[in-house]
Parts: structure tokens; C-alpha cells; sequence
């Protein structure tokens, strides 16, 4: 990777981040009418086959070299979850607000990092978590418009999310990024199709449905393509802040597709949950502890 053009790093990084607001939007959508354990093999599958065509040709078995077998698989589960919580949650709760408590994450990453990683948790990182936890608990304030099965969907995803990054950590050294890649594929894809047969049934969809449902997995696998691009054209101290943009592509979605807009407090919660990140991922520079 390399700092030699950041701009166009940011411009992926922006896209990559659309690309996931569209994929929350779709399967919100889709929810209503299909069960979401059909939605996450969907996702996985049309990821999968996306990355057999266009990688598999060139990198042949690289694609499957690993030398932790056992920790791509468990890695790769926890992505599952994260997937099937968040749609649970998108399917009762609005879009916006949903995608600020999923966005907890690095808060919960910041909490694990001591015991799992060894790292230490100075002052300035657990006074980011509390303040994040309080923009947390102005979303889902009691009263608000959030239901307590989409806040406990929300917070059990971030959970495995933020799992899922610790491994991710812990596998980066050694492991090439696209193989870790396919392997999340891969695995969601077997793993969702073991249960095909107790999970497939609902409607027949329509022709748009069936090309909504296939892009779950274009625009997650795009996603994660675009991804990787940024990272090897900017720093990661470049691109961290900006993975809250995801809430503002979220929050512009919700009201063209919904005609949902988070109330005044919800958008303070939203912000401070994005301050919050954002400054632990300015701790985390190089030259600032």
C-alpha cells in the first residue's frame, strides 16, 4: 500500500461505503417479503461466484492458501452473523438509526483490544467508548421510535463484528488480504447452504426481485473490492474516519427510499457515536499516543 494517491483512495473509500448502504437498503427492502436467512445465502453466493470468475483464473489455489485454516473459518462465521443480525434489524427499524448502532463497533473493538490483543486502553480510548455508548442510549432511549428486538439484533451484530476485526488483526500479518477475502465468501456460502433446505420457501420472486436479491451480493462483494483498492492507494489512518460517510449515504437513503429521517436526538446520538470512532481512529495514528 501506498500514500502516493490519497485522493483516489478516498474516492474508493466513498464508493465502497455506497455500495454497503445499498446493500442495507436492498435487503431492508427484500426483508419484508423474504425470510433473511435466504437473503444472507443470496448475498453470500452471488459474492462468492463474483470473486470465482473474476480472481479465481489468475490466482488459481492462492486463493485458498492459508496457513490458519481454522481461524479464516471462525472469522468467516462471524461475518455470517454480523450479515443475518444487522438484516434482522433492518427489517423492523429504520435505516439510519440502525446503521449508527451497528456502527458501535469500533467501541466494542476498543473494549476487547485489552484482553484479546494485549493492547492498552488509555484514557483517551475509554473516555471515546463512554461518550459513544451515550450517543448509543440517545437512539435507543426509552420512548424512542426503536423496538428492543432491533436494538438487541444491533448490539449482537456489532458484537460479532467487532470479534470478527480482532481476528482480523490477528490474521493480517501473516495472511493475504483477498484470500481472507474469499474465504468469507467461501464459508458463507457453504455454511448458508447446509441450512438451504430449512431456509428456502416464501414467494416466488418477481424478475426485479430476483435481480434485487443477486445484487445483495455484487454490491457486498463491490463493496469489499473497492475497499481494498483505497487501502492501497491511502493510509488507513486516511480512511478510518471516513467510514462514518456510511451513515450519511444510510441517512440520505432512508429518506429518498423510506421517507424516513431521524428525529433531533437520534442525529445527536448519530454524531457523537461518529465523533467517538472517529477519534479513536486518530488515537490510533502513528505518533499520537
Amino acid at each position: 500500500m501506498t500514500d502516493s494517491a490519497p485522493v483516489r483512495g478516498i474516492a474508493l473509500m466513498l464508493a465502497a461505503l455506497l455500495c454497503f448502504a445499498l446493500l442495507d437498503a436492498t435487503s431492508k427492502h427484500l426483508s419484508q417479503t423474504f425470510s433473511v436467512p435466504l437473503l444472507v445465502w443470496a448475498r453470500y453466493t452471488f459474492h462468492f461466484l463474483l470473486m470465482v470468475v473474476f480472481l479465481a483464473p489468475s490466482r488459481r489455489s492462492r486463493l485458498l492458501a492459508t496457513t490458519r485454516p481454522a481461524l479464516q473459518v471462525v472469522r468467516a462465521l462471524l461475518l455470517v452473523g454480523v450479515t443475518g443480525f444487522a438484516m434482522a434489524a433492518f427489517r423492523i427499524m429504520p435505516l439510519a438509526e440502525t446503521t449508527a448502532l451497528l456502527f458501535i463497533t469500533p467501541l466494542f473493538v476498543a473494549l476487547l483490544a485489552g484482553p484479546m490483543l494485549g493492547e492498552k486502553v488509555g484514557a483517551v480510548r475509554w473516555s471515546a467508548v463512554a461518550a459513544g455508548f451515550a450517543g448509543m442510549l440517545l437512539i435507543a432511549r426509552p420512548g424512542g421510535a426503536l423496538v428492543g428486538q432491533g436494538i438487541a439484533l444491533c448490539l449482537t451484530g456489532a458484537a460479532c463484528y467487532a470479534l470478527y476485526q480482532i481476528q482480523t488483526r490477528q490474521l493480517s500479518p501473516t495472511e493475504d488480504t483477498v484470500t481472507m477475502l474469499f474465504y468469507t465468501a467461501l464459508v458463507g456460502t457453504v455454511a448458508m447452504s447446509l441450512a438451504l433446505p430449512w431456509i428456502w420457501g416464501g414467494p416466488t420472486p418477481t424478475w426485479l426481485e430476483a435481480l434485487m436479491i443477486a445484487s445483495l451480493g455484487i454490491f457486498g462483494g463491490t463493496g469489499h473490492f473497492l475497499l481494498i483498492a483505497a487501502y492501497r492507494h491511502a493510509t488507513a489512518s486516511t480512511l478510518a474516519p471516513l467510514g462514518y460517510v456510511q451513515l450519511i449515504w444510510a441517512t440520505l437513503l432512508g429518506w429518498l427510499v423510506y421517507d424516513a429521517l431521524p428525529d433531533a436526538l437520534s442525529f445527536a446520538g448519530m454524531a457523537v457515536i461518529a465523533g467517538s470512532g472517529i477519534l479513536l481512529a486518530w488515537h490510533a495514528r502513528p505518533g499520537t499516543r
